[in-house]
């Protein structure tokens, strides 16, 4: 039998050794779905022998790593700004980058209008509705997607992260007109699809094979999005509200000049740890 410490650091080892860049953090999270104990239940069992079914459960877990699919897949789990979000092939999977959205949206906020109304367009997992409800305890959100699949993670990790009073769920589409009924808002977010069609079969196979393209699709240019979310939502932002979208690398000016040719008084952007601006953002 093994101790929860040699299973930890063979799977490390063996991603490592598979060119898995973050072997470290994805052992963790593999060990911890497997065993079902926390980081820091394993930092105070390591030395305990683990059961065969949790020998059994990690070897299949680095199996299907060694395949391609995401970690985050292969265990229904991920975090995002320390939340825990549930995550299937029906969304995408949460990046670090997207939390510069959550910065720049409480450096808006904050001190200004800490009980904003939220509205996060292609929601997704709803890790950023869970996020912007968690960090602003003030606010109300509305989080909408198209894809009922979607929504449905969404709910789940609305209740997992006990914010069900905080934020709604609608079905819409972010690229046509907003439902008579949804009212207005402070602030708009999105991270809309903004791959370009034909770049989505150069992406990692970990992403083309296994995340859901109709969330990566941005159309030709991959500002499809950009384009509709200013046409059609603009005019539900109060006098003094905010539109900050997510961003892929190089599309900030176009995305800039979409915003103040829809009469958008001021845009900004943030860069990521990358040196990319990543996130845009324009001021009615």
């Amino acid at each position: 039998m093994k101790t929860y410490n040699d299973i930890r650091i063979a799977t490390r080892n063996t991603l490592r050794d598979n060119g898995i860049e973050t072997y470290n953090l994805e052992a963790s999270v593999i060990l911890s779905q497997a065993s079902g104990k926390t980081t820091a239940d394993l930092l105070r069992d390591g030395m305990l022998y683990a059961s065969p079914e949790v020998e059994r459960k990690v070897a299949d877990y680095i199996r299907r790593r060694l395949a391609g699919e995401p970690v985050a897949y292969i265990t229904g789990m991920w975090e995002f700004y320390g939340l825990p979000m549930y995550v299937t092939p029906d969304v995408l999977i949460p990046r670090i980058d997207t939390e510069l959205l959550i910065d720049t949206a409480k450096e808006i906020l904050t001190g200004k209008k800490m009980d904003a109304r939220i509205l996060d367009l292609c929601t997704g997992s709803g890790c950023i509705a869970c996020a912007m409800a968690h960090e602003m305890p003030a606010s109300k959100l509305v989080a909408v997607d198209i894809s009922n699949a979607a929504l449905e993670i969404c709910r789940k990790n609305i209740l997992l992260n006990r914010l069900t009073s905080r934020i709604l769920t609608m079905q819409a589409d972010a690229a046509s007109t907003p439902p008579m009924s949804i009212g207005m808002f402070d602030m708009i977010i999105s991270n809309p699809p903004y791959i370009p069609t034909e770049e989505i079969y150069t992406l990692d196979s970990s992403v083309k094979d296994y995340e859901p393209h109709w969330a990566l699709d941005g159309g030709k240019d991959g500002l499809v999005f950009y384009k509709a979310i200013i046409k059609y939502w603009k005019s539900l932002l109060r006098p003094e509200g905010s539109i900050l979208f997510e961003v892929g690398e190089g599309q900030a000016e176009d995305v800039k000049e979409m915003l103040l040719s829809a009469g958008f008084r001021s845009v900004e952007s943030r860069i990521d740890t990358g040196s990319v601006e990543r996130v845009v953002i324009g001021f009615v």
